[in-house]
């Protein structure tokens, strides 16, 4: 895809789809570091609908990170637009980026970002105390997050007590717990072994697949990438390739077919 002309970088007067949860239109991104620029994104135009499951590809430096950093409102574009719902959040203030991310957005890293001496249930309620929800109900909603990923009876361990699959539930219960409209995952299985790392999958299709959360996720896996239902490939700041996934993997068909780690323990001591 070639960069876009000037002219696309303005507010479109062109009709979009009513369901583009996400809209970005001739965003570039340049960081200033001195006497060099680095062009992160140059004039990037795509469309996201609401329950979309979405893999953002590319090698490092290919402006896939910076993307996400926009999309998740913790940047914004030097020029073009992005609209988030229907609003134009290019120019929203850190505070205003601050309410829309607690509002409308959910996000999972490859780092866990758990505290390590607080329980499972106080790391996923945190997000709720910054938007000023009562006590009686952070607990319940945290209590109900960790139900969705299959937690409910590790509410009171610690990380060092969990698996790192586990910890990378929470994760993702905390992410989900200001009930956001968008979950954006940021390579969430770089840190996991490959059955952990389909168990993951399953819970972000079927948070997709039956509760229609918008699910953004990035990485450099190919084989992770066949979860989502399409793919968006960049390079050089660029998106290259949108493209529907083929031959999509479904995770809960492919979990019965992988070992379980007691089993690849136990082949070792034979």
């Amino acid at each position: 895809m070639d960069e876009q002309a000037t002219a696309t970088e303005e507010p479109s007067t062109q009709a979009h789809s009513d369901a583009a949860l996400i809209r970005l239109e001739g965003v570039h991104k340049i960081y200033d570091l001195g006497e060099v620029q680095v062009h992160a994104l140059r004039g990037v135009s795509l469309e996201i609908l609401a329950g979309e499951f979405v893999a953002v590809m590319g090698a490092s430096g290919s402006g896939k990170s910076t993307l996400m950093n926009i999309l998740g409102c913790l940047d914004r574009p030097t020029r073009g637009h992005y609209y988030l719902d229907g609003t134009d959040v290019s120019q929203f203030s850190k505070v205003e980026l601050a309410r829309i991310r607690n509002r409308k957005l959910g996000f999972v890293f490859q780092q866990f970002n758990l505290l390590a001496r607080t329980s499972a249930l106080e790391n996923v309620e945190l997000p709720t105390i910054y938007a000023g929800i009562t006590p009686q109900e952070r607990e319940q909603r945290a209590r109900e997050s960790l139900a969705r990923v299959g937690l409910a009876g590790r509410a009171h361990h610690f990380p060092s007590q969990l698996s790192g699959g586990q910890q990378q539930r929470v994760a993702i219960a905390r992410a989900l717990v200001n009930r956001p409209t968008i979950l954006l995952a940021d390579e969430p299985t770089g840190n996991l072994d490959s059955r952990t790392s389909v168990e993951i999958m399953d819970i972000l299709q079927r948070l997709n697949e039956e509760e229609g959360l918008t699910v953004v996720l990035v990485t450099h896996e190919q084989d992770i990438a066949q979860y989502a239902k399409r793919a968006l490939d960049f390079r050089d700041g660029k998106l290259r390739r949108d493209t529907p996934v083929r031959d999509r993997l479904i995770a809960r068909e492919v979990l019965p077919t992988l070992p379980s780690l007691q089993d690849d323990d136990a082949a070792g001591e034979t």
